[in-house]
């Protein structure tokens, strides 16, 4: 179940990625080639960026892999306090873009700058959040946590989770990154090409 658990925090991972780097695609698509915005994309992206890690990521993180972790050593105690302050500010970095974003489409005149320095920092902030849980969290988690400990893991990420995480939400989210890749242009996802 190790194997199991791990594969599906990294597939999230993997697509919270993926969204941050189309979101940073088409900001510098916007500023470089003066390309127009397509407002419904930028919304749905953003609405994935606070429904997935905000509402079902990070919490099963805190319950779960964090938790069981704190209870088999000592030695996560402050990278996991870091990780979990870093979840608790993560909503206030959506609401940034989200009023970004809006700045932006009621055509304020530095609403793309405003709007691409939101990007960048949610962006540096979330994929360097990434990287400290797999280059440390993960590891720890291998060395301490018991089959038990990742039964459970794996239960709580997979469709037949906890019942505490909605698994409609969990459908809505997957559905939702899906339609993010058919309405995103190449080479980000399998929608039309964009016209300039």
């Amino acid at each position: 179940m190790l194997n199991s658990a791990l594969s599906i925090i990294h597939d999230e991972h993997r697509s919270l990625a993926a969204v941050i780097h189309g979101l940073r695609y088409l900001v510098r698509e916007m500023l470089e080639r003066n390309a127009k915005p397509d407002f419904g994309l930028l919304w749905a992206m953003i609405f994935y960026l606070e429904e997935f890690p905000e509402k079902m990521h990070h919490p099963k993180e805190n319950a779960y892999l964090f938790a069981r972790l704190r209870q088999r050593t000592h030695e996560a105690d402050t990278v996991v306090a870091e990780l979990e302050r870093q979840h608790l500010a993560g909503a206030r970095h959506v609401r940034d873009l989200e009023l970004a974003l809006g700045h932006y489409a009621a055509e304020m005149p530095d609403g793309l700058a405003n709007f691409s320095a939101a990007v960048e920092r949610f962006g540096d902030d979330t994929l360097e959040h990434m990287a400290l849980e797999e280059s440390t969290v993960i590891p720890l988690a291998r060395k301490y946590l018991t089959g038990e400990d990742w039964v459970e893991i794996g239960a709580a990420f997979s469709e037949n989770g906890d019942p505490r995480f909605d698994a409609e939400a969990d459908r809505e989210c997957r559905d939702l990154f899906s339609r993010i890749v058919n309405l995103a242009p190449p080479p980000i996802g399998v929608g039309p090409a964009r016209k300039q």
